[in-house]
């Protein structure tokens, strides 16, 4: 189990409906996968996978810590659920001598890593076998298999970043002015300042990510208690490589050549991600189902009050029913 002292190991024996979302499940695997460089990446299993087993990709400075609650989910309904940290976040180690710098030189380098990783996932054992990505996990899901990533059984993306919001900015010129900054000497350096003790700053991340404040209070305590896992924002080369993946896709055909049946969830007013570009690209991608929410949802779906909350898992289950039932393998 994971190598702290604060968390608690609780048992969902009593009623297999709740869990302590500040503790790791008794039954969970906590280890590491090395990619084909040797790079370690912290990885996550939980459930023995009668139903099939199912791969959750975070977004960008996420932890498993914070998806514990629907891993135990998706564990009780029979699934084998793995996650993993993506390279330089969470448990998987960082790429600067800034431990809260969310850095990376190349978008490429995570894509290799999924690649390498689903081909070691799907090895493991028989189907059926399906994705659900959030975020930036949702953007490099889509890319790699726009790219030739062989396909899951099903795939559920949320909030996927196909588009960055950098207003007050217009693209052009935040993406101007990210590329200079590289260009400057500062890829590896905080694209801005994010004051953690700050109560105004945490209210206003709060209300980007979540309306829920115990749900957002839950990842800070896991940040406070392992503050190896915790980061800050991103390098002004991850800001480039983002604005610069997503014109990438927007403008090269590739969505279109997805085949696995595919379900979107977006939240209308997100503003972190663009939410007219994630239904640009379900129009492209052939079959995608798509499920926008009103102004009751943030950009965190999956972390959200209740009632969007159970209703996304819903739908997730029902979708995945219908198109990766019990026993099918592809």
């Amino acid at each position: 189990m994971p190598p702290m002292d604060s968390p608690r190991l609780i048992s969902p024996a009593h009623d297999p409906s709740l869990i302590d979302r500040r503790a790791w499940p008794m039954d969970g695997r906590l280890d590491y996968w090395h990619a084909p460089d040797g790079w370690a990446l912290r990885r996550y299993r939980l459930g023995e996978g009668e139903r099939g087993r199912m791969l959750v990709l975070g977004g960008r400075g996420d932890m498993v810590e914070k998806y514990l609650e629907v891993i135990h989910h998706w564990a009780q309904r029979s699934w084998s659920v793995t996650s993993f940290d993506w390279r330089g976040q969470g448990g998987s180690g960082r790429m600067t001598d800034d431990p809260l710098c969310g850095h990376i030189q190349d978008f490429g380098q995570w894509i290799g890593d999924l690649h390498a990783f689903v081909a070691d996932w799907r090895a493991e054992g028989s189907g059926p076998a399906v994705i659900v990505a959030h975020s930036m996990g949702g953007h490099l899901l889509l890319r790699a298999l726009a790219e030739g990533m062989t396909a899951p059984d099903a795939a559920v993306t949320v909030a996927p970043m196909m588009g960055v919001h950098s207003a007050p900015l217009p693209r052009w010129l935040a993406a101007g002015i990210a590329e200079s900054m590289c260009a400057m000497g500062f890829a590896k350096k905080q694209a801005w300042t994010q004051k953690e003790e700050s109560d105004r700053q945490r209210r206003m991340r709060q209300k980007r990510l979540t309306h829920d404040p115990d749900r957002y209070a839950d990842e800070l305590w896991w940040r406070d208690h392992s503050r190896d896992i915790a980061l800050g924002p991103p390098s002004w080369r991850w800001v480039e490589q983002a604005l610069h993946s997503t014109r990438l896709m927007e403008r090269e055909r590739g969505l279109e050549r997805i085949a696995v049946p595919l379900l979107i969830l977006a939240a209308q007013q997100d503003r972190l991600v663009s939410t007219a570009a994630i239904r640009r690209a379900a129009a492209r991608i052939p079959g995608a189902r798509l499920h926008v929410y009103g102004r009751e949802a943030a950009h965190e779906i999956l972390r959200e009050l209740d009632p969007v909350r159970l209703d996304a898992l819903a739908r997730i289950d029902g979708f995945l029913d219908e198109v990766a039932p019990q026993g099918a393998v592809r």
